[in-house]
């Protein structure tokens, strides 16, 4: 056998040994991911790229994350200084329209209600012995918002990004399947068939170009460790409602979405290395973001209880469930399980302005967390 042909058999014998079961293991969880992306059509944006850059960077010998690799280059670049979650945020803001929350402001607090599971996991992780910034990256799973739990995950516990990054956009593409029994539960048979008025009242131009700036502004000052996320989210919005740049805006809400959604998939799975993602605490993150967003929902529905008996039964409390930040399928949601019960009841404006709200108090949410964290000297 020739020399040249024998070390080539000996190089790929080597390639082929270098591989182990852990790797195989989370080459086939890329696998699946990209299974339920595809065939299942759950959240396909993200989780094909983060499927395909689970297996990428299982393959040992190929080194994508090690220095100078091409997936360790765009972790780098794009999470390490968090510049991708920040560039899909405008482009959630130019994609959102804050009108139905502006007509019925008081559906605010329903987006706040629906950010307690955040909380009160934080709170269990921290019972468990969790370090308090990774309990907190835990419990902004609870958020349904992606964005969110990667920019705090990935500035305050990026050891983390896996299973979080995982677990947020895994359970957001889910919500029709964890939601709509919690609501059934939490209701009862009148309050289910609660139609509320769906006339939309008129906002005005200048309210709509004042709110995200007002926003902005406020929630700076308040928590001003989640400017960057807030101020992008309300510069997207922003683009949306002057009227006057078109172009960024579609810009925004297109193309720069969807480049910044492919590479942020990518490296999202180029963290889901095997000797990292398979440990116990991976499934504990799991789980406690699971919980984290059924407590989300039972505490928004039970709010939504609360304001049908307030306002004299004018409120259908299923509209609390769309408290998260799963925009708009959690708004979805709700107007589909309101349909089963009273075909005239139409709660999707209603669903929406919640949701919207949620979007808020999910950002709200975090960096009020570590606003406190950090003025307790904790980093």
């Amino acid at each position: 056998m020739e020399p040249a042909l024998r070390a080539g058999l000996a190089a790929l014998l080597h390639n082929l040994t270098g591989i182990t079961p852990a790797h195989w293991l989370m080459i086939a969880a890329g696998g699946l991911l990209l299974y339920l992306g595809i065939r299942r059509g759950l959240e396909p944006l993200l989780l094909v790229p983060i499927g395909f850059g689970a297996i990428l960077t299982n393959i040992p010998l190929a080194g994508m994350m090690a220095p100078g690799g091409m997936l360790r280059t765009l972790y780098d670049a794009g999470v390490h200084t968090d510049l991708f979650p920040l560039l899909i945020f405008i482009g959630i803001g130019a994609m959102t329209d804050f009108g139905p929350l502006l007509e019925n402001p008081k559906v605010l607090l329903l987006g706040a209600a629906g950010q307690c599971g955040i909380f009160l996991v934080v709170l269990l992780a921290l019972a468990l012995k969790f370090p308090r910034m990774d309990a907190v990256a835990v419990g902004v799973i609870g958020a349904c918002d992606g964005p969110t739990a990667i920019y705090v995950t990935s500035k305050f516990a990026p050891h983390l990004l896996g299973p979080v990054s995982v677990a947020a956009y895994s359970y957001m593409s889910l919500v029709p399947v964890i939601q709509p029994p919690i609501m059934r539960w939490l209701t009862t048979a009148k309050e289910k068939t609660v139609a509320m008025p769906s006339g939309r009242r008129t906002v005005s131009k200048s309210v709509r170009l004042l709110f995200p700036i007002v926003v902005t502004i406020f929630t700076g000052l308040i928590a001003p460790v989640g400017a960057p996320l807030m101020g992008m989210l309300m510069l997207g919005n922003l683009l949306r409602e002057s009227g006057v740049v078109e172009r960024l805006r579609a810009s925004a809400e297109n193309e720069v979405a969807n480049v910044v959604t492919l590479l942020l998939g990518l490296t999202i799975g180029a963290t889901m290395e095997a000797g990292k993602f398979l440990q116990v605490q991976t499934l504990i993150v799991l789980a406690l973001g699971l919980l984290a967003i059924v407590l989300d929902t039972v505490v928004g529905v039970l709010f939504g209880k609360l304001m049908c008996r307030l306002t004299g039964g004018k409120v259908n409390p299923l509209i609390g469930a769309a408290g998260i930040s799963a925009f708009p399928m959690a708004a979805r949601v709700v107007q589909a399980e309101a349909q089963k019960y009273n075909k005239k009841s139409y709660l999707l404006m209603h669903a929406m302005g919640a949701n919207t709200g949620g979007q808020i108090g999910s950002v709200m949410a975090a960096a009020i967390m570590l606003s406190l964290l950090r003025g307790m000297g904790i980093t």
